[in-house]
């Protein structure tokens, strides 16, 4: 970068600055925050922060300002991400789905109406999403979704279950992946809908974790009315939103606050001076092992900017998305244990440190895609290796089901 354009760089972060002092907490050391929804059922803060910075359209920049954001470009985009980080940005576990997949689908294969009705609602934090895509025959073979939507004039009508739909018991609306023609291949007889989470016929299970959260539910959908209107895409075009979602989720898009940042000019992140405070750091080996996961975050980082330039001609996150959602697995993984260990007899206990993350850190592996779904994504679309052998990509899914072999 020339003088000049550090210059200018500069003087524009100082602008976002002026900004955002008006609205936001600086960071401190003291800061500390949950990431991913950990223990927490908290709410309020994530969506006073949302409706505190929606005017400015400064958490999806480049959102149309009528809906939210600011036009901002994808180099003014990370300019504000790299500013926000030293802010107090709430945990946003439970609006994720709205800001960083439900939005850009509906950019991409929303009509004007749905653009208009829902997208502001989703950047200020005033309504919530949830994904209704996996269910107990289609977890990782995503594609043999069996909930059924049978058209019915200007409407449609769902039956059905959904699991493991994380946030639904917070949520006002739902993006659901259904099975509207049996007779075509599997992934091509499936419509996108949302559904009004609050609509007759629509029950909602929590599901207790072994962390203790209760965040994720099975979705039981019965007889569910949903209008024409509300269908994302095309009649059979619903595998096709699917995969744009699926490539924000992989690319950890939306994920801006909760425990990812630190003050400004602050140049060791804050997981590390823990570690010292705990004498951790004396110990030859856990050093070690922290600066290798340091060092791995900041190739992750670097990988993550590269990737992001390469995206800009593309609009949209690529297959390289799911090598960024087996990098931050691994690292919150490995910074949980290690906090957990350093802790010693005390890590075992619930108020423990780096006790929540420990016990929520398994399910990193399998939320949003499984790592051997991501290996296999980065095996055949990046690397080019030959793919698995498909039986069933030309046969109708109501054989299928049942079993080619």
């Amino acid at each position: 970068m020339t003088d000049l354009a550090s210059q200018s760089a500069a003087l524009a972060a100082d602008n976002i600055r002026a900004a955002l002092d008006g609205l936001l907490e600086r960071r401190t050391d003291q800061t500390r925050l949950t990431s991913m929804g950990a223990g927490s059922d908290d709410l309020d803060e994530g969506r006073a922060y949302l409706a505190a910075t929606v005017d400015g359209g400064w958490h999806v920049p480049t959102w149309p300002s009528t809906h939210g954001g600011r036009d901002a470009s994808v180099a003014e985009n990370q300019l504000i991400g790299s500013v926000l980080r030293e802010y107090v940005v709430p945990d946003l576990y439970p609006f994720a789905i709205g800001l960083g997949m439900v939005g850009p689908a509906l950019l991409t294969h929303g009509t004007a109406e749905q653009q208009d009705r829902w997208l502001r609602p989703i950047a200020s934090g005033a309504e919530i999403w949830c994904q209704m895509f996996s269910e107990p025959e289609a977890g990782s073979d995503l594609a043999n979704v069996a909930l059924s939507a049978a058209q019915d004039g200007e409407v449609w009508r769902l039956g059905g279950q959904k699991t493991w739909t994380s946030r639904a018991m917070w949520s006002e609306w739902a993006i659901c992946l259904a099975r509207t023609d049996p007779e075509q291949p599997k992934h091509k007889g499936l419509t996108m809908f949302v559904i009004a989470m609050d609509a007759p016929g629509v029950d909602v299970r929590p599901l207790r974790q072994m962390n203790n959260d209760a965040h994720f539910s099975e979705v039981f959908v019965d007889g569910t009315v949903v209008p024409d209107a509300w269908r994302v895409g095309d009649v059979g075009e619903g595998w096709r939103v699917a995969m744009t979602i699926l490539s924000h989720e992989r690319a950890g898009a939306g994920s801006r606050g909760g425990g990812d940042g630190a003050k400004r000019g602050a140049r060791v992140p804050t997981w590390i001076t823990d570690l010292a405070a705990l004498g951790a750091l004396d110990d030859k080996v856990r050093r070690d092992e922290a600066m290798s996961i340091y060092a791995a975050d900041m190739a992750s980082r670097w990988t993550a900017q590269r990737a992001a330039d390469e995206a800009r001609s593309g609009g949209s996150p690529g297959p390289a998305g799911s090598g960024a959602k087996l990098r931050t697995v691994s690292s919150y993984k490995r910074r949980a244990y290690l906090a957990n260990r350093a802790a010693g007899a005390a890590g075992m206990l619930e108020n423990g440190h780096g006790y929540i993350e420990t016990v929520t850190a398994p399910s990193m592996s399998i939320r949003g895609g499984t790592d051997e779904i991501q290996r296999n994504i980065l095996g055949e679309r990046v690397l080019g290796l030959p793919g698995e052998p498909r039986l069933d990509r030309d046969v109708p899914w109501r054989e299928s089901r049942k079993g080619l072999l």
